[in-house]
């Protein structure tokens, strides 16, 4: 069957090991001094393990895999201790991955093992937690509260995978390089970050062009002369791929760009 599945750069791939701790599947292990993905059905292609990689060497594929089995991951996870269950309960939850949840508490209750109290933990074990269902229904605006902004956007289109690194707007520029929650989850973001910048929007673990994406940034970087680079990016592992991927061009183009780096909460506060 052809289904989402880790992909492993083994030229980018240092050996750290960084990526193990987030895959309670196990479905990673470093081999020869390179990490492997050492069974697909161990894997369910959520990619909670692309934002440990500093060096971007970890992405989602669409191929021929086998189908990933639950109770054949359990019977991995549970010989890693309560800490890696509760790991891969909260990471099939905050996946909103229901069915699998089901199959793995109904695996441990078969096998007489305690259900840890997964949603309880404040902070994210699974390393995904934006994928996690939060309700921020509470946080409204009074009408004698409520303001008009004005809006900075200067250039178009926006989304990497679109933009022409040889647009004018880019020369001399001081880029903006966003995820793409990041204008949805930072109220004042146009006012705060946008103000004056050429804005550049991409997502580090949905798109499935990164190579592209550092060529790109590489071009940019190296024939137009940039000024200066921020990025804002949200509280969740994946989103520091971008100054992973920044930084890659950067390195490739030979450039030497102090870059500013602003983390937003999934509440919309600035970390």
């Amino acid at each position: 069957m052809k289904r989402d599945i880790i992909k492993i750069d083994q030229e980018k791939c240092t050996g750290c090991g960084d990526c193990i701790p987030g895959c309670p599947e196990g479905a990673l292990q470093v081999i020869d001094g390179k990490a492997h993905l050492i069974s697909d059905l161990f894997c369910d292609g959520l990619g909670a393990c692309i934002g440990t990689c500093a060096q971007g060497a970890i992405e989602v594929e669409s191929r021929e895999a086998e189908p990933y089995d639950e109770y054949l991951v359990m019977e991995n996870v549970v010989k890693g201790g309560p800490n890696v269950i509760k790991a891969h309960l909260k990471h099939l939850d905050d996946h909103g991955e229901k069915e699998l949840l089901q199959q793995a508490i109904a695996f441990l209750r078969k096998n007489n093992r305690e259900v840890p109290e997964y949603q309880e933990e404040k902070t994210f074990a699974c390393g995904c937690p934006g994928s996690r269902e939060v309700d921020l229904g509470a946080r409204t605006r009074s009408e004698d509260q409520a303001v008009v902004l004005s809006a900075e956007l200067k250039n178009w289109p926006v989304q990497l995978q679109l933009l022409n690194p040889q647009s004018p707007y880019l020369k001399n520029a001081d880029l903006l390089i966003a995820a793409d929650c990041a204008p949805f989850a930072y109220a004042n973001f146009h006012q705060r970050f946008l103000k004056d910048k050429v804005l550049i929007i991409l997502c580090p673990k949905l798109d499935q062009t990164l190579d592209q994406y550092v060529d790109k940034l590489t071009e940019i970087f190296g024939t137009q002369d940039i000024k200066s680079i921020s990025i804002v990016h949200m509280q969740v592992p994946c989103c520091s791929g971008i100054e992973v991927l920044v930084r890659r061009a950067l390195e490739k183009a030979q450039k030497n760009i102090t870059i500013k780096d602003y983390t937003i909460s999934i509440s919309g506060e600035i970390i």
